[in-house]
């Protein structure tokens, strides 16, 4: 059963990716003929045709199933017979489950579809990880309500944050095309007008002040969901472990990570910060809390070859 819902969940996220990117490539192949006088360019002047062709309904409603073969295959994989089984390649793939079903909401209200052409394949390999590293450990405590509580917490706010970083990464091509625009006097000439498939990727995006609003509730909610996780962590160790909260290298990366995002939303509420500093703040605040469980677990099962828990 396990084998049949992995080739499913990789073949509909690698379906659906590879959809967009065919139509991203031959719209941004498209040949004109005759001569056309430069036009003026504007992000996005392209983006409503791509998405009628690749995220209508049926897209969407595959994206769906995807997503449910996904979560049932993680489910049967992580809680086997009342037991837990983790490690990093777990966490990558729960992570980006729930990136991809934060990204089905998205879809709703924004068109986000340069996000669902970089999210898809990063949720197709993740989700086939778990074959590939099986160095994981079975936690004795995984029943214990208080365990599951903040497990569920913990990963909620990895996947908004992975959306959030995702949306740091588009921010800054597009906040890049915009300048390379202004630098050409918004125009362009009939010869590259059609811009190739990276300027129609970027297209497809919406203006760069809707998705810096999404991407700050995106990291407001991933940030309180962090701090509930430090504190039912904190919790959690002294009432099931029987020993307060160790400063390890997972722990002090996560309150870094903490503190790096705190003060980007205390920074933005102050002062306004935004622009290239704030999204590379973004990026970096989510490396550290990569670093803080996945990349410690990947350095324990995969180059140690010691199961942590």
């Amino acid at each position: 059963m396990d084998i049949v819902l992995y080739a499913l969940t990789v073949l509909l996220y690698g379906g659906l990716c590879a959809a967009d990117w065919r139509a991203l490539r031959r719209a941004g192949a498209a040949p004109l003929l005759g001569s056309v006088p430069p036009v003026p360019v504007t992000l996005g002047a392209g983006g409503d045709a791509l998405r009628a062709r690749t995220f209508g309904p049926l897209s969407r409603a595959l994206l769906f199933v995807a997503l449910a073969a996904h979560g049932v295959l993680l489910h049967m994989t992580i809680f086997p017979a009342n037991e837990m089984v983790f490690g990093f390649a777990f966490a990558l793939s729960a992570m980006f489950w729930l990136g991809a079903g934060i990204y089905w909401i998205e879809s709703f209200f924004f068109a986000l579809d340069g996000l669902r052409l970089l999210l898809l394949p990063l949720a197709g390999v993740a989700s086939i990880l778990p074959l590939a590293f099986g160095g994981v450990r079975v936690l004795p405590y995984a029943a214990a309500p208080m365990f599951k509580l903040h497990f569920v917490i913990a990963n909620i706010a990895y996947g908004l944050f992975a959306i959030a970083a995702l949306h740091a990464v588009l921010m800054l091509a597009v906040e890049r095309r915009l300048h390379a625009l202004k630098g050409a006097g918004f125009q362009r000439n009939a010869s590259n007008r059609g811009g190739g498939w990276l300027s129609n990727w970027i297209e497809t995006l919406p203006p760069l002040l809707t998705m810096e609003k999404l991407l700050f509730r995106l990291i407001g909610a991933g940030f309180v969901l962090l701090t509930a996780t430090l504190v039912s962590g904190i919790v959690f160790s002294e009432q099931l472990i029987d020993r307060p909260l160790s400063l390890d290298h997972k722990t002090v990366f996560a309150i870094l990570s903490w503190l790096m995002f705190g003060a980007l939303l205390t920074a933005r509420k102050i002062s306004g910060w935004r622009g290239r500093a704030a999204l590379r703040w973004v990026i970096a605040s989510f490396i550290a809390l990569l670093l803080a469980y996945v990349g410690s677990r990947f350095v324990f099962e995969v180059l140690l070859h010691r199961p942590v828990v």
